[in-house]
């Protein structure tokens, strides 16, 4: 069955009008099928934090028919945070310890904006050291976007990510390092995911530690690893979250960035993203914005009706394959361990005990 909306999270709202099937915990409760209880640790700063959630919300809910699946959005402190966007969380999130009682499936962790040349440095730092090592000890897999991969990356072999030249943000495409790996049933040979980051981890850099490189790109680097045991630690770098025009309105961005005086320079296109006809329409749109400026008038709209339709969305079928596939093993395994458990609990010299 399909996501479960169980708490007035208004994202909950949202995808079910806009057509994704989203269960009501009453009809929930009358539906004889496992539940998978997923936790979703959203550490994006606040302009973002909606549209995450939304996305990866979305992915696990639109993945596949094998369970009932209830997400738990919760953040750390240390991040920090406007008046508004501490309010949402403490009406429609929940809260860390409330999960560790609980109890949980699966974890996912989003990125961070970071200000320090050194992650430990980061305020929430230990927050998120602390869920990473609980998550280790008490759930089945967890995914970790961006910088939560380099973070984790980080904490448990030592990798320092290294600098870009420029920043890496577009659409590439990539490869599939290890066909017959579950994670990757089924999904296409090549396929594309976009990103946009200042930092890398390399493939050399991933196997040197003995971590498994799932799927990479020659432009865009390694996009998917996974940790020694292949399965609990999944390790994103790309964002295949995004939706069609999350990198137009990152390019937006920029582009006031550049207006602002933040920018010395008017920022690239993103890589492979725009259409041909889009790219006279975003330089028109910074000639204007400048012209506007310099006369001391308001800024021109963006002219966003003019790109959105042209653009493609080349990654989004591939990303809920893989996540339904993810969701799957945590299936596969949070039964297995049920099944020992109650053996164990039934018979206790049975050679199948689970390990306490």
């Amino acid at each position: 069955m399909p996501l479960v909306g169980h708490s007035a999270l208004p994202t909950f709202a949202r995808l079910r009008d806009q057509g994704h099937e989203v269960l009501s915990l009453d009809r929930a409760m009358h539906q004889d099928i496992r539940e998978l209880h997923i936790g979703f640790l959203n550490m994006m700063p606040d302009a973002a934090l909606e549209a995450t959630e939304r996305q990866f919300i979305r992915l696990v809910g639109g993945c596949n028919r094998i369970a009932q699946f209830f997400v738990y959005p919760f953040s750390l402190s240390g991040l920090p945070r406007g008046k508004e966007t501490q309010e949402y969380i403490e009406r429609y999130y929940s809260t860390f310890e409330d999960l560790q009682k609980s109890g949980l499936d699966a974890l996912i962790i989003t990125g961070a904006n970071v200000v320090n040349p050194s992650l430990e440095s980061e305020p929430f730092w230990d927050p998120l050291m602390q869920v990473i090592s609980w998550a280790q000890e008490n759930v089945a897999s967890t995914l970790c976007s961006c910088l939560a991969t380099h973070a984790v990356l980080k904490r448990f072999h030592g990798i320092e990510r290294q600098p870009l030249p420029e920043k890496r943000w577009g659409v590439y495409s990539h490869r599939i390092a290890r066909p017959e790996h579950p994670l990757l049933r089924e999904i296409n040979t090549r396929f594309d995911v976009p990103h946009s980051r200042y930092n890398d981890i390399s493939r050399a850099q991933l196997e040197k530690a003995g971590l498994s490189v799932l799927v990479e790109s020659e432009e865009g680097g390694v996009h998917m690893a996974v940790s020694q045991d292949q399965f609990r630690l999944v390790y994103f770098q790309g964002h295949p979250e995004y939706d069609t025009n999350s990198l137009l309105k990152e390019y937006k961005r920029e582009v006031l960035r550049f207006l602002n005086g933040e920018l010395h320079k008017p920022p690239p296109f993103p890589d492979h993203y725009f259409p041909p006809a889009a790219e006279p329409v975003a330089n028109r749109f910074v000639q204007e914005a400048e012209r506007a400026l310099w006369e001391d008038r308001s800024l021109p709209d963006f002219l966003e009706p003019e790109i959105e339709p042209g653009l493609d969305n080349t990654w989004g079928d591939t990303a809920k394959a893989i996540i339904a596939n993810w969701l799957g093993l945590v299936y596969q395994l949070t039964n297995l361990d049920r099944r020992l458990q109650y053996m164990a609990d039934v018979d206790p010299d049975n050679p199948l005990k689970m390990k306490q």
